[in-house]
């Protein structure tokens, strides 16, 4: 299969086992203003020693990776509620008093389900990061450590458009990775894959960078993978790619685990692999330590990621789109257009131009150029080489944030609110406002789609009819967003009704 053409096989790691429950977004809380303390690597290491006693980094030995980074990497257990769905519900009582509760797939009332995966602690006060997938809309996260330590944490932010989340354990003096440089990575170099899956301490296992930049098309996408849905973005995101690919051995559970170099350097976070059945078939993906430390930096400073935007739209270019596009080069990053209030088109980039490099980086693909790009902040200003009409030239572009200002955007309270439900929601049409008035059910909101989330968990169909918010008459989507609002960590109860059955009545709640 051509690494080019079909990623259907591709599934995130967490979400082929138990994991694969989970779906939303949600932001528990945020120490605002905080700088977190991460263990970088020196620019030169300095030299150091296995237990063995041979020289760490040894090519081919993997033992002092093995032995620096297993006390860094934890277990995640994450606890859901979900709701039984609306055919088991409606199965009438003489069956459940003769068969039991068990009959028919479920019982009538909420159901716990757990899931698994790992995470890498990468400060010694207990921040953790792990993949967003692992733990998005977990009502409860147990972390278990190396020692065999158990602790209740909490999710600090989450960027569904990176697949990464910062979750803290309140613990002191805890082992931390040492961040490596991703970015110095090269191809074939060995890496060590380190996770924590189904609490069996910790595994191992080997291999070589098979490539890097890798963009897949998975984050983000509508498509359903492995049978489950993915997390939408807020509105506003964009997917950020640029997968460093390696083929050391990743399954279940081990999603949010470690790829270090021979040193024990983090230089990825493991998020995917490519597979037809679910288990390992030769490739795994992991999110570099570059996107890894600006995501999780910015979570615990600000609550959600501060990503700077050239506000262009961008295809890759090869020697056939060289032609068909009429560019001298058939190697760079090729602007189409421009989205409103461009920084790009402030700074001078013309429609036609190929961006072939960034602060003197070279640029071969647009997730290497989205990498490079979404590692600075709103205001930072970047230096793009691009070539024009066969001449290259250097342009210094000031970046600004998605809604094109240059200021920090504030996490919305609401929105994130919005998105940890996982639906996408609509007013009634005058039609259906008529048909449902013959009940005397005088408005409501429709669920117009459902992606994932709280109310993927909770068995909800799509064009189901919310009437109620905590015992509250909601007749319109902005009723619905003022119901929610300032509820996080807070139960909400729903009430609603199908339009095909309008008098069966359905109840459901959780902790938002």
């Amino acid at each position: 299969m051509s690494m080019k053409t079909n990623w259907k096989g591709l599934v995130l790691v967490g979400l082929i086992s138990s994991a694969s429950t989970l779906a939303g977004f949600k932001l528990l809380g945020t120490d605002n203003g905080k700088d977190v303390i991460f263990k970088e690597a020196a620019a030169e290491s300095i030299a150091r020693f296995t237990s063995t006693g041979a020289p760490a980094g040894a090519p081919g030995d993997f033992v002092y990776a093995a032995e620096a980074t297993t006390p860094t990497v934890v277990h995640i257990k994450s606890t859901i509620t979900r709701q039984a769905s609306r055919s088991q519900q409606q199965i009438p009582d003489i069956f459940k008093d003769f068969f039991g509760d068990d009959f028919g797939g479920g019982s009538r009332g909420p159901q716990s389900a757990e899931a698994a995966g790992s995470g890498v602690i990468i400060s010694p006060d207990g921040y953790i990061v792990t993949n967003n997938h692992v733990v998005e809309g977990a009502q409860e996260l147990e972390v278990t450590l190396h020692n065999k330590g158990k602790y209740r944490a909490k999710v600090i932010g989450a960027d569904p458009s990176t697949d990464i989340a910062v979750i803290k354990i309140e613990a002191k003096d805890l082992p931390a990775v040492v961040l490596g440089n991703s970015d110095a990575v090269k191809v074939g170099e060995w890496v060590v894959a380190v996770g924590n899956p189904f609490n069996l301490e910790s595994t191992v296992t080997a291999g070589i960078v098979s490539a890097k930049g890798r963009g897949l098309g998975i984050i983000g996408q509508s498509s359903r993978r492995n049978g489950v849905t993915p997390t939408s973005m807020a509105a506003g995101d964009s997917p950020l790619e640029s997968f460093i690919q390696t083929d050391a051995v990743v399954n279940p559970g081990n999603s949010g685990g470690a790829l270090v170099n021979l040193k024990g350097e983090l230089i990825g976070i493991n998020t995917a692999i490519a597979s037809p059945t679910g288990s390992f078939a030769g490739y795994a993906f992991a999110v570099p330590s570059s996107i890894v430390k600006k995501v999780s930096s910015d979570l615990i400073k600000f609550g959600n990621v501060q990503r700077g935007y050239l506000g262009i739209q961008l295809d890759d270019l090869d020697s056939r789109k060289a032609e068909e596009y009429g560019v001298k080069v058939n190697d760079g990053v090729y602007v189409r257009e421009f989205t409103e209030n461009s920084a790009a088109k402030a700074g001078g980039v013309s429609k036609g131009d190929v961006i072939v490099k960034v602060d003197g980086m070279d640029i071969h693909s647009v997730p290497e150029l989205q990498q490079a790009i979404g590692l600075h902040k709103p205001g930072d200003k970047v230096n793009l080489t691009v070539n024009r009409e066969g001449k290259e030239k250097e342009l210094d572009v000031t970046l600004r944030n998605r809604t094109g200002g240059s200021d920090i955007i504030k996490r919305d309270e609401t929105a994130a609110i919005m998105s940890a439900l996982g639906a996408q929601f609509a007013n009634l049409s005058d039609a259906e406002k008529q048909r449902l008035s013959r009940y005397k059910i005088d408005g409501g909101v429709k669920v117009l789609s459902i992606e994932g989330g709280k109310f993927g968990r909770s068995q909800v169909e799509e064009g189901f009819i919310i009437t109620k918010v905590n015992g509250k008459a909601i007749k319109t989507v902005k009723d619905f967003e003022s119901a929610i609002a300032g509820k996080a960590e807070s139960m909400v109860q729903f009430e609603g009704l199908y339009p095909d059955a309008p008098y069966d009545v359905y109840s459901f709640g959780f902790r938002l």
